[in-house]
């Protein structure tokens, strides 16, 4: 996944904007990450891609 994708069409949430918020809050799960950027909190159809920047991030 590139840096600048948008990860969360619905509230154009990008794949940079989630790694920083995971980097700087220390975020472990995606309810976690959508609280903290919005993203995930609409549709729920990237969740599934929330989680793997998660895993990207945190291993």
């Amino acid at each position: 996944m590139a840096q600048d994708e948008i990860i969360c069409n619905c509230n154009e949430i990008y794949k940079s904007e989630i790694v920083a918020a995971i980097k700087e809050k220390g975020l472990k799960t995606v309810e976690e990450v959508g609280e903290a950027t919005g993203a995930g909190t609409i549709c729920g159809g990237c969740l599934d891609d929330i989680q793997a920047v998660l895993d990207e991030v945190n291993g």
